[in-house]
């Protein structure tokens, strides 16, 4: 049994895998997940009760009885627990810390035999065994055994040549009211939402890859929107993305490794 941390949409793409090949899954998230991608991240379920991406649902659990009934379902139970108490009571093989939040927010060596995170803000060999390489490039999925990811650069990796200017903050804080969906082809300029009287329009012209749900109350500066350039992706709302795919085979790599070792060794 694995616990991770986050249910975003590159989490979710670990979460999947590990799902898939077999092993059970319980993620651990905030009240308030601010997901952008939200066609792909379980942590939809804390507002909707399920969550479902690429075939595979995800189910809000409040007790440890409700998570093995939804094992049992072959689903994937997520509980509200951002101090991860849980892991003192369930004792997972695995620990893995995907909120990518870039900083260390409690995840330490001692809450399982083995512990992985994704992204900066980790010490492999000090806070965690393992550290993934999150960044978009050639290093993109490399598992580090000692040291750190790249620092958090809070420049976007590029997309159909574009960076940051594809990614949209907020301009004031308040409740959000979105006027645009998920998977829509949108112009540079529309006005994709509004927050209060002021206008949160599109940067760049293309696919809404993700905005943040209808009614948050948003922070300014805070990501709330995510445009692919490229429009003949919009299909690519809908399934995980060629990065979170990448991290996850790592992570899986990691797991597969230690049991066979372990075989050996019995």
């Amino acid at each position: 049994m694995i616990i991770v941390r986050g249910g975003g949409d590159i989490a979710t793409g670990t979460i999947y895998r590990l799902h898939q090949c077999g092993y059970a899954v319980l993620i651990l998230e905030t009240s308030h997940p601010t997901a952008i991608r939200r066609k792909v991240s379980f942590c939809e379920a804390v507002y909707d009760g399920t969550a479902v991406v690429e075939g595979v649902k995800c189910r809000l659990a409040e007790s440890i009885e409700q998570c093995r009934d939804v094992w049992s379902h072959k689903e994937i139970p997520l509980m509200i627990d951002p101090r991860a108490e849980m892991i003192q009571k369930l004792h997972p093989d695995a620990v893995i810390d995907a909120i990518l939040a870039k900083k260390n927010l409690g995840t330490n060596r001692s809450m399982s035999e083995l512990t992985i995170a994704l992204g900066p803000g980790f010490c492999a060999g000090y806070d965690v065994d393992y550290v993934i390489e999150t960044m978009r490039g050639h290093q993109l999925g490399r598992m580090i055994e000692k040291g750190c990811a790249f620092p958090n650069t809070g420049v976007p990796g590029l997309i159909g040549g574009h960076g940051a200017d594809r990614v949209i903050h907020a301009p004031a804080s308040g409740s959000i009211s979105v006027q645009a969906q998920i998977g829509d082809l949108v112009q540079e300029g529309q006005t994709l939402a509004v927050i209060g009287d002021v206008k949160v329009t599109a940067s760049i012209s293309g696919v809404l890859r993700g905005i943040i749900r209808d009614g948050f109350a948003v922070t300014e500066g805070l990501k709330i929107a995510d445009i692919d350039p490229r429009k003949e992706q919009k299909e690519n709302c809908d399934t995980i993305s060629d990065k979170a795919r990448c991290i996850a085979g790592s992570v899986l790599e990691i797991l597969v490794r230690r049991n066979v070792k372990r075989e050996l060794i019995v």
